[in-house]
């Protein structure tokens, strides 16, 4: 007896699950836009943003031309937002801004798609392009809209994309000295500053300028180091020049004294050669003294006379 009251139970659960079913595959074949409508609210308003976002599809075709027309296409992204298929979502938001820009949904339509642009980015060593779409549907936004309620939110978004544009740049340059290619290093990282001054890992950048300007004199020909180690010093002195108490100040001050050290050997024999010179030149005036004075008496002698 037990066991028929479970089969039973279960056919009606069975019974019941075909019946909804079947209402609503019914519901989406109907061409009765009233009935469509309000059934595709009620999944809405119940969480059942799949099923609503499918009867709102459906509807939008019934509905073309009619007062209700934006109100559906606008809901139909909505449905497939909240439903998180943000890629689908974007395109309904972006086709009803095309259709409706003068919609009273037109302002909120323009922010939820590119909070879908926002959300279809990638990480920073991925292909930052939809980073850079993202970032351009902001702007635009914050332009149209300055004092919007989702202002802070934007500027938000825009920090964060901002952010993984800056890692990506740096970690790219960043490759080149863990691959020890000092010089190819030094470049990359001066490029990135070209591109973005502001970028926010400035002192890192101009650190490892200095430490590859540095690394790469140090393993240079005995005939290029002179002017390389040059090369490092005024990298050393721009970094400190802009973080005078930078943690790094303390590895850099040390390289900086061997790098002195090293210009001074040919500050040296530039010095002697100096030197030499200016003796054979003083000597050379003393001898050109001591003639004029020769001269001079001689002339006084034969003066005299």
């Amino acid at each position: 007896m037990r066991r028929v009251l479970i089969l039973l139970a279960a056919a009606g659960a069975l019974l019941s699950l075909f019946s909804c079913k079947s209402q609503y595959e019914m519901l989406l074949n109907s061409n009765d836009v009233d009935e469509k409508y309000e059934a595709a609210f009620d999944y809405y308003n119940k969480g059942k943003y799949s099923k609503a976002a499918a009867l709102f599809e459906s509807l939008s075709v019934l509905t073309t031309g009619m007062e209700k027309d934006d109100t559906v296409q606008y809901y139909w992204g909505l449905s497939n937002y909240r439903f998180r298929d943000y890629y689908t979502a974007e395109t309904n938001f972006d086709h009803f801004l095309e259709y409706f820009p003068r919609s009273p949904f037109a302002p909120e339509a323009r922010f939820l798609r590119l909070d879908c642009l926002y959300r279809s980015t990638l990480r920073y060593e991925l292909d930052q392009t939809p980073t850079y779409k993202a970032l351009n549907a902001i702007s635009e936004y914050m332009q149209e809209y300055p004092n919007s309620v989702h202002a802070e939110t934007c500027r938000l978004m825009q920090d964060d994309l901002e952010e993984r544009l800056d890692t990506k740049a740096y970690e790219s340059a960043r490759l080149y000295y863990k691959m020890e290619d000092y010089l190819a290093s030094r470049v990359a990282f001066r490029n990135v500053l070209k591109e973005d001054s502001e970028n926010i890992f400035r002192e890192d950048i101009l650190y490892y300028i200095a430490m590859s300007s540095y690394k790469y004199a140090q393993l240079s020909v005995h005939q290029k180091q002179k002017e390389r180690y040059m090369t490092f010093v005024d990298d050393y002195l721009n970094f400190k020049g802009e973080y005078p108490e930078s943690p790094y100040c303390r590895e850099l001050d040390l390289l900086y004294r061997r790098a002195q050290r090293a210009l001074g050997r040919y500050a040296g024999e530039e010095t002697v050669r100096m030197s030499r010179d200016l003796e054979k030149e003083i000597k050379k005036t003393g001898k050109d003294i001591k003639k004029e004075k020769k001269a001079a008496k001689k002339e006084k002698s034969a003066d005299g006379e």
